[in-house]
Order: C-alpha cells, then sequence, then structure tokens
C-alpha cells in the first residue's frame, strides 16, 4: 500500500474446482460431505504455497468446515498433470490451464470460484451457488507505479490503458470464451478492492498459518 500507486485494475479470473474423473463426488455437496468424512485425507494441487489457488483452498477449509490436504508444486502444469493423473483428488486451476481438460472430459468440473458462472461452462455453479454462501477466490491483474509517481502521469496512463480496454479486439483476446471479466476504472476503484482483498486475504492467510514460497 506505501511502495505502490494504482493505476488500472484491468481483469480478473474465477477459477475452475476440478477433480479427475474417477473421483467419487460428482458435486460440490458430494465433496463436501466426503472431505467432512475423511478429513486431511483429499488432496488438492496447487502451483505453489502463497498462490492463488491455495488460499483459495484454505478459504474452501475455512468456509466450508473441512480440511484438505495441501499438496504445492512448483508452477501450474505439474499441478494439472497431477489431478489428471489422479495423484491429487482436487485442483483449482485457472481457466487457462484445466478449460480444454474439462471439455475433453479429462477433468469434471464441480464449481467455479467467482460469484457468477463463466460463459464457458454455463451449466457449472458458482461454489456460492452449490452450497458456501459468499466464497469468492479470483485471480486478478492490474497496473501500479511506483509510490511516488506524479499524479498526472497516474491519471495519463488510466486514461489510455483504460482506452485500450475499451477495444473490442482486446477485450475478445484478453477474454477467451468469457473467462475473464474486464474491469478497468478509476484507480480509486482499485486501490479500493485492494484494500479489500488484503483485508479479505490477511484473515485466511493468519487463521491457516499459510506462507509462500
Amino acid at each position: 500500500m506505501r511502495d505502490f500507486v494504482p493505476i488500472i485494475h484491468v481483469a480478473v479470473q474465477p477459477l475452475i474446482l476440478v477433480v479427475n474423473p474417477k473421483f467419487e463426488a460428482n458435486s460440490l455437496k458430494d465433496l463436501i460431505a466426503l472431505a467432512r468424512s475423511r478429513p486431511g485425507q483429499l488432496s488438492y494441487a496447487s502451483n505453489g504455497s502463497g498462490s492463488t489457488p491455495h488460499l483459495a483452498g484454505e478459504m474452501f477449509d475455512s468456509m466450508a468446515g473441512v480440511k484438505l490436504n495441501h499438496v504445492p508444486f512448483k508452477g501450474s502444469a505439474p499441478a494439472v498433470m497431477s489431478a489428471l493423473a489422479g495423484h491429487t483428488d482436487l485442483l483449482f486451476g485457472t481457466a487457462s490451464d484445466v478449460l480444454q481438460q474439462v471439455k475433453g472430459g479429462k477433468l469434471r468440473a464441480l464449481a467455479v470460484t467467482g460469484m457468477q458462472r463463466i460463459p464457458a461452462l454455463p451449466e457449472v455453479p458458482t461454489i456460492a451457488e452449490a452450497g458456501i454462501p459468499n466464497y469468492e477466490a479470483v485471480a486478478w491483474f492490474s497496473f501500479f507505479a511506483p509510490g511516488a509517481t506524479p499524479r498526472a502521469i497516474v491519471a495519463r496512463l488510466n486514461s489510455e490503458i483504460g482506452r485500450i480496454l475499451d477495444m473490442p479486439d482486446v477485450r475478445e483476446k484478453l477474454s477467451a470464451e468469457g473467462t475473464v471479466q474486464i474491469m478497468g476504472g478509476a484507480p480509486e476503484v482499485l486501490g479500493d478492492f485492494q484494500k479489500s482483498e488484503i483485508a479479505k486475504w490477511a484473515k485466511i492467510v493468519k487463521a491457516s498459518g499459510a506462507k509462500a514460497d
């Protein structure tokens, strides 16, 4: 908050909670019941400790009243491979990492972690819809500048980047199959979002003891 000044909020992307097709849970309700009956036994892969998928899992634990076993990997590719092979039970993966495997039947989607369904998987509910009200965990992308950057420069950058984000071809390229929500807005909008995210995730980190690699 001190070292950087917000310029513009670019986009948010929900994660998709997926399982191997052979996994016995066919819905989020099934998964929660199974996890409660086997505390600490069901595992989920992530692309590293402290990553968005890791914290999404910790939030799931906290809000669902379950205990999953976190298995961190060095990157998303090996985490996805582990889920595909059935070495780990679950994965909170970005659409760019798992959407094609879901469409190809190699992974099964149980829910998405945003507050809205994604057009690419309209039949897959949000976690909030499927049984955990107010659950939301998204990856987000924004522009920041060094904290001492003059306001006039921040305003110019916000205006120019915002203009580019409004271009139809840019929006189409950034949001393949509707899996990314383009945001935009004033620097203050990003600043408020940043504060809310810090407050939300600080509680999860403190409660879970999660650490970054």
